[in-house]
């Protein structure tokens, strides 16, 4: 069975990098602007990624999902 090397990021943070390259802000910006959105539920979050700053369905879920999760759930 083959796995991933131990350095590579898992879970939501594997998708990091082609966040930053695609979209060309550090994780730490996006992650700031769903920390002062007004929406608090994970999907809004998502949708509000997708509409009002063009990111594709799979990197805003990561973003919310991993921001989300260091913040404890809230």
């Amino acid at each position: 069975m083959t796995t991933q090397s131990s350095s590579a990021a898992k879970g939501p943070a594997g998708y990091f990098p082609s966040i930053e390259k695609k979209y060309g802000r550090p994780v730490a910006q996006w992650q700031e602007l769903i920390r002062s959105s007004p929406l608090t539920k994970h999907m809004e979050l998502v949708s509000w990624l997708k509409t009002e700053h063009g990111l594709g369905h799979g990197h805003a879920n990561a973003l919310v999902a991993h921001t989300r999760a260091e913040s404890g759930g809230e």
